[in-house]
């Protein structure tokens, strides 16, 4: 299951610089046609809005999986493991419920939306909803695997603490996924 959620975390990674290239490209060839020939491209805008909603929770994916997202570990660090486990079971089952709701929303929006146009681009704007649904069922399946590991008491050390305390603490090993630190060396 870890293989499964890591090759999908990487497929999103490359979908995700894809939708940043995107944007990019629209959003300033967009300003250079605007500035230097008084037109533009009419859909820039609503597709740059829709991909960086996209992008965001494709981020948030990524990063939950990869455990990155930046919080305080204060408390939770000085417990014995024991009190780290039950604090870590409570997050678990509240980030479940959180997600299961978002999931909820995101569905009952997408549903209302599927005949709904966008006013520029014409698609449907439960595209835009469907973001949530996306983001909600990868989450979901995240944190029941995290959760299942944590039951059986697959855990190690330090994945009983969900957050890091600074961008310092992740080692340089996991900033770059293993096929982005390939590529990086393929161009030098």
């Amino acid at each position: 299951m870890k293989r499964a959620i890591s090759a999908y975390c990487r497929l999103l990674i490359l979908v995700g610089v894809c939708l940043l290239v995107t944007m990019l490209f629209l959003v300033f060839g967009n300003v250079v046609l605007r500035y230097g020939f008084n037109s533009g491209i009419v859909v820039s805008e609503e597709l740059s809005r829709w991909m960086f909603v996209w992008l965001t929770f494709i981020g948030a994916i990524v990063a939950l999986q990869e455990r990155a997202h930046l919080g305080t570990d204060m408390l939770v660090g000085r417990l014995p493991r024991r009190g780290r486990l039950v604090l870590l079971a409570v997050s678990q089952l509240v980030m479940i419920y959180v997600t299961w709701l978002l999931l909820q929303g995101s569905w009952q929006q997408a549903q209302l939306n599927v005949d709904v146009s966008a006013p520029v681009t014409g698609l449907p704007v439960a595209v835009f909803y469907a973001s949530g649904v996306v983001f909600s069922v990868s989450a979901l399946l995240i944190l029941a695997y995290g959760f299942w590991r944590l039951v059986t008491g697959n855990l190690s050390e330090e994945e009983t603490v969900m957050v890091r305390e600074s961008e310092e603490d992740i080692p340089p090993s996991e900033l770059v996924s293993s096929d982005l630190r390939a590529t990086r060396g393929n161009l030098k």
